[in-house]
């Protein structure tokens, strides 16, 4: 078999094959994904308050554990800068490096304190349906109590 014939054997071959691949992404005809019925996703208050822990310790760990190496880094940054241009190299990476974990810490504590809000919300928004409900329930055997007489 010739080279010409080989190739336009394997473009044929990918063509055929690269028109069934852009497929994948297509609904079916009628239900979509065919997965988990809509409406299935819940969470709890449960739920919200271990990932809200959690986040809070994962920051307190980055704050203490995450900049051992800062000032022995500076420091062997600028005693290397004097000879070496890897100085200036490792000086730039610490910097880098504070700014990340600073912003990494920053997100953990947005995590944490958004979904203490979101807990405290929800047990307020708990709190006041159920005073609405039992205020409903006294209306209505106040109305049940005259319909009687």
């Amino acid at each position: 078999m010739s080279f010409d014939d080989e190739w336009n054997r394997l473009v044929s071959a990918a063509a055929q094959r690269r028109s069934t691949q852009t497929r994948l992404n297509q609904l079916d005809g009628g239900e979509g994904g065919g997965g988990a019925p809509q409406g299935d996703l819940s969470v709890d208050q449960k739920d919200l308050a271990a990932i809200g822990d959690e986040a809070f310790k994962l920051r307190g760990r980055l704050v203490k554990d995450g900049d051992h190496a800062r000032a022995s880094s500076y420091s062997a940054a600028a005693a290397l800068r004097k000879d070496f241009e890897i100085g200036g190299a490792l000086d730039h990476v610490t910097t880098r490096w504070k700014e990340q974990l600073r912003t990494l810490t920053d997100a953990c504590a947005h995590i944490s304190n958004h979904l203490e809000y979101t807990d405290r919300a929800h047990s307020n928004d708990e709190h006041y349906i159920s005073g609405v409900f039992n205020s409903l329930s006294q209306l209505d055997e106040g109305f049940d109590e005259r319909t009687q007489r």
